[in-house]
């Protein structure tokens, strides 16, 4: 099945240039209409402009993501030239590196508001929208720094994984009025990139390979709570699952216990992607050690 998105409109935030700019000429190509976004106003015209002259239909509309009055205009004037918000991809984002110890907490700061306060920013403005109309497709920008680490990122790590537990929320609240949300983690040759690797690393990182991503998470028939990693044509899904455990229950020496059994605490054997934050509740409470415990 082709995906169509003619008539849907798209917001990208962080579109003048970079995984920005590639992603909103791809939702172009398949028929979105799109609201540019970048800091830049000649970023955002000039992507908007190269949009138009391929035949598509777009608008610049330079910003900080952190600015919510100017974030909540953006999104009325979409509605109003449109008629609708369909499709949030939150791509904007900073970088301050340091290890943590040398890091100045405004930097810290910085970057939380960007990545993640901007991203809940654009999201709050789009989201009535999308729940009268009872369909919206939403895309978080998390990192592989945020899921696994990075040494020198606590400030931009925290922000993308914080971002994956407000996708993995919001999924569950959206479900019921259309709205899917997904989280894209990157991998790309961008500014943001420079300094950091060599040009041998980067080589085959092009931002056009991992638009495709993006597309498929807006589509019609998308996914929702997944997050796709993406980079130099390949795609991966990344899981938070939950192991089996353990059951030791009121032992005096359970500290004791535990620190013993770290290795079957850590089996992966069995461990399960839960559907909600509640399944670890329900999984200690109905702990299969439990049983076998009473009945020693």
């Amino acid at each position: 099945m082709m995906i169509d998105l003619t008539g849907r409109t798209a917001i990208v935030t962080g579109a003048g240039g970079g995984l920005g700019r590639s992603h909103a000429l791809a939702l172009a190509r398949y028929g979105a209409r799109v609201v540019v976004n970048d800091m830049s106003a000649g970023g955002a015209e000039a992507v908007a402009m190269e949009i138009r002259e391929a035949g598509g239909e777009a608008v610049a509309c330079p910003c900080s993501v952190t600015d919510r009055p100017a974030v909540e205009a953006m999104v009325a004037e979409a509605v109003a030239r449109w008629g609708s918000v369909d499709i949030v991809v939150n791509n904007a984002g900073i970088l301050r590196d340091r290890t943590f110890a040398k890091m100045d907490l405004d930097d810290f700061a910085a970057v939380i508001d960007v990545h993640l306060m901007g991203s809940v920013n654009v999201t709050k403005a789009a989201w009535p929208h999308m729940r009268e109309r009872g369909y919206g497709r939403i895309v978080f920008t998390t990192s592989s720094s945020g899921l696994y680490g990075n040494f020198g990122q606590s400030n931009y790590a925290a922000a993308k994984m914080a971002l994956v537990g407000l996708m993995q929320t919001l999924a569950l609240e959206g479900e019921k009025s259309g709205i899917r949300v997904n989280c894209l983690a990157p991998s790309a040759a961008t500014q943001m990139t420079e300094g950091l690797y060599s040009e041998a690393a980067l080589k085959g990182l092009s931002t056009d390979l991992v638009s495709p991503g993006v597309v498929a998470l807006v589509a019609e028939n998308a996914p929702t709570r997944m997050v796709l990693l993406a980079g130099s044509g390949g795609f991966e899904q990344a899981h938070i699952t939950m192991t089996q455990g353990i059951y030791i229950g009121e032992a005096a020496d359970a500290a004791d216990q535990l620190q013993r059994c770290w290795p079957q605490v850590s089996d992966r054997a069995g461990e399960v992607t839960p559907a909600s934050g509640s399944a670890q509740y329900q999984h200690e409470i109905n702990h299969p050690g439990r049983a076998t415990a009473a009945a020693a």
